[in-house]
């Protein structure tokens, strides 16, 4: 072999030895990292007012922003499909408790999550309507009241009363609201949510609760027909001034248009601002002629439902939120911003603290009031939407004088038990 072919030969060996194909393989290059996969979305549904969803809103969207989470709000129209999440106030429980299979029990879903509920960090209070029959949560009590008498003090200074003195009872007050009505007010006293207040409240309040355990109505005993009868004598001398079924009245309170409105202890923050108004708080009063004298008023409000049908992503996200709510500074954020009762025992803790009390009682006087009893009794007439309606137009008769007050009572209590006995599944306030 001649020196220039082997020369040309060792030069193709180097080359080739040199060339990728041969050389010894390098690392792969690294797989870029996997997008984070979204969070799944879902829905919250809701049917407050304008205030109101503004305010939820601003929840919803702290919650995105503090978990990563797609939660989106939406309207929560009768007859659709109910949402993952779904806000209930006080007057639509009737649609939880008409399609049980609607919705998953609370406790089911956070346990499922890895998220189980403590329920002895929960206030017994604030668990009418949505625990079941062994004590466990069916939904979560997101904003619960009772109801209590807001005043105007200046309006007390008008009309020469003292303004550290609001009525104890119903016959106190009636003194109070012919003053009030002589120095001016062509509103002494209203009220927002009238069966809530003058059926389901006067009557635990008096010891006469409004439903047997069993949900058998039994509001036209003598103590709820002596209270309507001398609400009618109020309504002629033009004492009491009623505007709607449901919180018509807190507007009237708050453009300082009446004196005193008995309503949800939650809307002192609604008040704070009111036109003219120096506001004063009082317990609900009550009739000191009733055998075993003053009882516990109830809460209730709103609550949030789980509903069926959903991915167990998307319930894992619902109960994030839920834990979110029941964290210590959202707990706190709805005392101070929303007036709900403390659920918490962190929030009870600092509701009695001058974190929160900046020198309103509302929630010392709500607390006085329920007195550890505000579940009881489970049923609420307020609650049952055919049965409220029955009962506001009977009393809205007597209101109109074009009936006595058991008239109304006993026809409102004869066409609600044949309601309920129609659709048995009203009867319960624990449809789980």
């Amino acid at each position: 072999m001649s020196h220039r072919i082997r020369s040309s030969m060792v030069a193709l060996v180097l080359a080739l030895a040199a060339s990728p194909i041969l050389a010894k393989p390098a690392k792969p290059a690294a797989k870029p990292a996997p997008a984070p996969v979204a969070a799944a979305e879902f829905e919250l549904a809701h049917n407050l007012g304008p205030a109101g969803e503004e305010r939820l809103q601003a929840i919803v969207d702290r919650f995105n922003k503090e978990s990563g989470a797609a939660l989106k709000l939406v309207r929560l129209e009768k007859g659709d499909k109910p949402a993952a999440l779904n806000l209930m106030r006080r007057y639509d429980t009737t649609e939880v408790l008409s399609q049980p299979k609607a919705f998953l029990p609370l406790h089911d879903v956070m346990a499922k999550a890895g998220a189980p509920l403590k329920l002895g960090e929960l206030s017994g209070d604030l668990k009418a309507g949505v625990v079941d029959g062994k004590g466990k949560l069916v939904a979560l009590p997101v904003l619960f009241s009772t109801p209590v008498l807001f005043y105007n003090k200046n309006a007390f200074r008008k009309a020469k009363l003292d303004p550290e003195q609001p009525p104890k009872t119903w016959f106190e007050m009636q003194g109070m609201l012919d003053k009030l009505q002589d120095a001016g007010f062509a509103c002494p006293y209203t009220s927002s949510w009238p069966v809530w207040v003058h059926v389901d409240n006067v009557s635990a309040v008096s010891g006469a609760p409004a439903a047997t355990d069993k949900g058998q109505l039994t509001f036209n005993g003598l103590p709820q027909v002596k209270h309507i009868a001398m609400m009618a004598t109020w309504t002629k001398a033009n004492y009491f001034k009623l505007f709607g079924r449901r919180n018509e009245a807190s507007e009237k309170f708050h453009e300082g248009e009446c004196a005193m409105i008995t309503t949800d202890s939650r809307e002192h923050v609604d008040f704070r601002d009111a036109k003219g108004v120096e506001l004063g708080v009082a317990a609900l009063p009550y009739h000191d002629d009733v055998y075993g004298g003053r009882q516990s008023s109830l809460a209730d409000g709103a609550s949030l439902w789980i509903g069926a049908g959903y991915s167990a992503a998307q319930y894992k996200q619902a109960a994030k939120f839920v834990s979110f709510m029941l964290s210590p500074e959202m707990q706190i954020e709805m005392v101070r911003v929303y007036g709900g009762l403390p659920l918490t025992s962190t929030a009870r803790a600092a509701a009695r603290s001058k974190l929160l009390q900046d020198g309103d009682k509302t929630l010392e006087i709500a607390y006085a009031s329920l007195n550890g009893n505000g579940s009881k009794p489970a049923v609420r007439v307020a609650n049952i939407d055919p049965v409220r309606i029955v009962a506001n137009e009977e009393l809205e008769a007597v209101w109109a004088d074009k009936k006595p007050a058991k008239a109304a009572l006993d026809a409102s209590v004869s066409r609600g038990n044949a309601l309920l006995g129609a659709k048995p599944n009203l009867k319960k306030a624990q449809p789980f």
